[in-house]
């Protein structure tokens, strides 16, 4: 009977049965079925046949890459070890050479005072002075540049002890800086009318002792050391010394005499030092002193410390025009128009070789300089400078120059391009009423 069941199940069952076989067939989708381990821990191999097996062989490109991923990370590491490593050995040297410095800051003082190293006892010490107050004998530091020590140059000293602990060079009074003409004045001897002779005789005293100093060698004098140029305001001094800039290629110094009138006691004198020893340092040099009878006025009985200053001055210009030490290629030019005020121990040959007076212009000259002045002016035909050329009023350089100025602006004011004969007329009439300080002419005669 077994058989028969199982024979009526194979080939079909009841009407029931059959309804499920057919359930089946409709059937389309059969979820897969579920992997052996689902839940359960593979367990490794152990024994002899996991140690014959053969791991999983990557790609050859991609074990390349992580080979140069890991070399790269390897290089990098060496490099912060080698740093790591400088650092740790370096930092102490440099957490010395700090802490020596500080020292260093520490001994320097902060701030320290200037002062004058008088004279040098050894190696390691000194005596210095300031500027207030008396000489020190004094240390000097070991880093301090010995070779440049020398008595008389400007140290840097510590405000508390006075050790000397640094060197000022180059110690140049701003005053004398600003003295020095950097820029070469546009005036030329072409420029001055007349005042030929003097022009010949500056250029003897001043360029051709610089420019040939062998021709007064070869005939035996000593070229002249100085010149003062002297004359009415006006006729041309400081024209004259502002050709000489021009002309010459000497380091030119100008300094007007009030300049070193100094407030101070001492100061006066130590300017006029340095100005010299300025030049000297900067030769071939001119020295041009305007206004020289500002500190060179006739020494009297002073009542008052300034007029004394003044004079103390005066005393050092004239040790540093002929005093022991030889002026080689500096020359001095002095400018006044009060000769007659002036200390004759300034005046003296010696000091001052050569005085060359600037008279008032003659005829001659004046014309000479009208044709200046009024060569680059647009002068109408009615213009005749023959007129005021042969005038008998004493016209300057500076007047002459004033009145074509003024003919100029006369013109400018009604608007005209070219200056007529009335404009000078007026223009010279104006200018001889200002020189007369606002007098007519004919008011008290």
């Amino acid at each position: 009977m077994g058989q028969n069941s199982s024979g009526l199940n194979r080939q079909g069952g009841p009407p029931g049965d059959r309804k499920s076989d057919g359930d089946k067939k409709e059937k389309k989708y059969e979820p897969a079925a579920p992997p052996a381990r689902v839940g359960r821990k593979q367990r490794k191999q152990k024994g002899p046949e996991a140690a014959a097996r053969l791991p999983t062989v990557t790609p050859l490109t991609k074990c390349k890459l992580r080979l140069l991923k890991l070399e790269r990370i390897k290089d990098y590491l060496l490099m912060e070890e080698e740093f790591v490593a400088n650092q740790e050995r370096l930092k102490p040297q440099e957490e010395k050479t700090e802490e020596d410095r500080s020292k260093v800051d520490d001994i320097r003082g902060s701030p320290m005072s200037v002062g004058n190293l008088e004279e040098l006892i050894d190696e390691n010490h000194a005596i210095v002075s300031s500027s207030v107050g008396p000489e020190y004998y004094v240390s000097i530091l070991s880093f301090v540049d010995k070779d440049q020590l020398e008595p008389g140059c400007s140290i840097l000293m510590h405000n508390k002890v006075l050790s000397v602990v640094g060197l000022l060079q180059d110690e140049v009074d701003p005053m004398v800086s600003v003295m020095k003409v950097e820029k070469a004045p546009l005036e030329s001897y072409a420029d001055i009318g007349g005042l030929d002779p003097q022009i010949q005789e500056i250029k003897e005293a001043v360029e051709l002792p610089l420019t040939h100093p062998e021709l007064y060698e070869d005939i035996g004098i000593r070229p002249p050391k100085g010149v003062i140029l002297y004359g009415e305001p006006g006729t041309g001094k400081t024209l004259l010394a502002k050709a000489v800039a021009n002309s010459t290629s000497a380091t030119f110094l100008r300094v007007v005499g009030s300049e070193l009138i100094q407030k101070y006691l001492g100061d006066g004198p130590k300017l006029v030092r340095e100005l010299f020893r300025v030049a000297d340092d900067l030769s071939p040099s001119i020295v041009f002193i305007d206004e020289i009878d500002a500190v060179g006025t006739k020494r009297y009985d002073a009542h008052s410390g300034g007029e004394r200053e003044i004079q103390r001055t005066m005393l050092e210009l004239l040790n540093q025009l002929d005093g022991f030490d030889s002026r080689g290629d500096v020359k001095v030019i002095l400018a006044t128009n009060k000769i007659e005020s002036l200390d004759p121990a300034l005046l003296r040959p010696g000091r001052i070789d050569r005085k060359i007076e600037f008279p008032l212009p003659d005829i001659k000259t004046r014309r000479r300089i009208f044709t200046i002045h009024t060569s680059k002016m647009t002068l109408a035909d009615d213009v005749n400078l023959e007129e005021f050329v042969m005038t008998k009023d004493e016209f300057s350089g500076a007047d002459i120059k004033a009145i074509c100025t003024e003919a100029g602006l006369l013109a400018l004011r009604e608007r005209r391009m070219k200056v007529t004969h009335t404009d000078f007329k007026k223009a010279k009439e104006k200018v001889m009423f200002k020189k007369k300080e606002g007098v007519p002419e004919g008011l008290y005669m």
